[in-house]
């Protein structure tokens, strides 16, 4: 039973390893180590392309840790140690550290990567090129429209936001779109793995005429207020305090929401009774109450991996039972004993990974006490959605495994109609992931391999009803 795919909040996955870190070093045993060594990091779905790069400086080794899908991140670390064939890298300021053995072909180690309580296997291979990544739809200066860094409030007092608004050149009124993040703290660009999914997507409806604000989340990058503790009704404070910006802002014209993932969630929360908004586009929102939508992620992705169709619904029936204790307010050590009696079902080999990742489940399940957590467990979309009567587009992706697309559009289209909204459109985007790039699998650990950030086919289905909704 891999919680790791329990546990990845909705939307635009939270990695759980942010790898910054490290050099200085201590005397060199041998130079056969000097080099660039990569390999991939497996946590389960998600898989990251790091490295290191070692180096000898006035006799001692030196070491470079190259994160490639986290932002092509490249920092040095604190200690470097190979000697005997064993090499060994310390980055204390995250808690981690690399051991690796030499093998005899003198071109791969193999080892064990550890951050905190979390421990996997790491192969790493020698290479002449450090692998890059390559993203050719980010945009690129200068821009065919005005491109402004703004500050606005919260609903909530104690919060000041900071973004970007882009606009078309002119004096307008233009049609304008708050973009809302998915869960997780993001940026205003809603970067992950080297892509930014809200950067594309705000250039492709400027340039077609549509304002866009997207802002970093509170307590992430120039936004204050604290983001731990926070949940989905906040982040709705957040997209409501964008509103009343674009409101007072004179080039401004008919004002909608487009949310992706946990952003689909917070959008119906703000245009609910509120004629401030003319529309709203959900991008992988969910329509499914957020147990029953965790339930449905943890088994879509790990049968997409290849696991025992029984063992995933095992696995199943055990999370609900976590995520029901959860709702009731069971405390972080209730939720570990149902845990430990859940092993006790387990087969032998299931008993195995789960006392290997034994101190990882046990710290997950801290996670689901949070408010975060528990009001999203406990949280039905349907209800907003019914109170939505603007114009709603929701569309997702054929692949998406994390909002599994049929189930969910189902779910948000009798909703808005059972609120008497009949201006509602729900698509499932042939051939997309939850991120809404081209792929044939949909699993996360494909998320930063991809090129593509955001499908043409979806930014122009996106672009074209919002315009045709506001002419």
């Amino acid at each position: 039973m891999k919680f790791s795919h329990v546990l990845s909040r909705l939307g635009i996955l939270s990695v759980l390893l942010l790898l910054p870190g490290f050099v200085l070093a201590q005397p060199s045993a041998d130079k056969d180590i000097e080099g660039l060594w990569y390999g991939v990091l497996k946590a389960g779905a998600v898989e990251l392309r790091l490295g290191f790069q070692i180096e000898e400086e006035e006799g001692k080794l030196v070491a470079l840790l190259h994160s490639v899908d986290q932002g092509d991140v490249k920092l040095p670390a604190d200690s470097v140690a190979f000697a005997d064939g064993k090499l060994t890298i310390q980055v204390s300021q995250l808690a981690v550290a690399y051991t690796g053995l030499l093998q005899d072909d003198g071109n791969t180690l193999t080892g064990d990567f550890k951050q905190g309580p979390l421990e996997l296997k790491l192969t790493l291979s020698r290479t002449e090129k450090a692998p890059t990544n390559h993203r050719p739809q980010m945009p690129q200066k200068p821009y065919p429209y005005d491109d402004e860094e703004v500050a606005f409030g919260s609903r909530a007092e104690d919060v000041k936001l900071a973004g970007t608004l882009t606009r078309p050149e002119g004096s307008g009124p233009f049609p304008a779109v708050v973009l809302i993040s998915g869960s997780g703290p993001q940026d205003r660009d809603e970067t992950l793995l080297g892509h930014k999914p809200f950067l594309v997507l705000a250039d492709h409806l400027t340039r077609r005429g549509i304002a866009v604000l997207r802002y970093d989340d509170r307590g992430t990058g120039k936004s204050t207020g604290r983001f731990a503790g926070a949940t989905s009704e906040d982040f709705a404070d957040d997209a409501a305090g964008a509103v009343a910006f674009l409101k007072e802002r004179k080039e401004i014209g008919t004002i909608g929401l487009i949310g992706h993932s946990e952003g689909g969630l917070v959008a119906p929360l703000v245009a609910s009774g509120n004629e401030d908004i003319g529309f709203i586009v959900l991008l992988a929102g969910p329509g499914l109450p957020g147990d029953e939508l965790m339930a449905a992620q943890l088994a879509s992705i790990s049968l997409a991996m290849g696991e025992d169709k029984n063992k995933v619904a095992r696995s199943v029936v055990q999370s609900r039972k976590l995520f029901e204790a959860a709702k009731k307010g069971a405390s972080a050590e209730e939720l570990e004993e149902l845990l430990l009696l859940a092993r006790e079902d387990m087969t032998d080999d299931e008993k195995k990974d789960f006392d290997q990742s034994k101190d990882l489940i046990l710290r997950q399940m801290k996670e689901l006490t949070t408010p975060w957590f528990r009001y999203f467990l406990k949280h039905d979309p349907r209800p907003a959605l019914g109170r939505v009567q603007c114009p709603v587009l929701a569309i997702t992706g054929e692949f998406d495994l994390q909002v599994p697309s049929r189930a969910n559009l189902k779910a948000i289209e009798e909703a808005v109609k059972a609120g008497g909204n009949t201006d509602v459109t729900a698509l499932e985007m042939k051939g997309l992931n939850h991120l809404f790039q081209s792929t044939e699998k949909g699993l996360p650990s494909e998320y930063g391999i991809l090129e593509e950030t955001f499908a043409p086919a979806a930014l122009k289905t996106i672009s074209e009803w919002v315009i045709g909704k506001t002419e």
